[in-house]
């Protein structure tokens, strides 16, 4: 293979290894990782370049499920964006996360661009009872 994509397009899309998708409903989802001991977190869920998003009462109604963060620190996320979330996640009681959204060296975000702050780690670490959390 000389690609990610020719490897894609060779073994997992329609190739002899594929499987067709199966979507979980986002709310058993919610409730299979917090059976397994962990803590849900939203990925940029206001990321608009990436195409539709979804919206606040969407958010509302996965925190009554049982949604633990968000991530608010993204590259797709702007000033007033950041803002809007951290006061919905304090609204909800959820933990703010954050992310580079690093895929690897084709991507041209950098790993650690954003990040998750030390307190959240461990409000999420306290949280979560799957399994210890080893911090370096």
């Amino acid at each position: 293979m000389t690609s990610v994509d020719e490897a894609f397009a060779t073994y997992l899309t329609g190739g002899r290894y594929y499987v067709g998708r199966t979507d979980t409903p986002v709310e058993r989802a919610i409730e299979m990782i917090a059976e397994a001991g962990g803590v849900t977190v939203l990925a940029h869920p206001f990321a608009r370049s990436r195409g539709p998003i979804v919206t606040a009462d969407v958010v509302r109604e996965l925190a009554a499920a049982g949604l633990g963060g968000v991530e608010v620190d993204h590259p797709d996320h702007d000033a007033p964006t950041r803002t809007s979330l951290r006061s919905l996640a304090d609204e909800l009681g959820l933990l703010v996360t954050g992310s580079s959204d690093y895929h690897g060296t084709n991507k041209t975000v950098r790993l650690g661009a954003e990040t998750t702050s030390p307190e959240m780690l461990d409000a999420l670490a306290s949280r979560a009872t799957g399994g210890k959390i080893l911090v370096g």
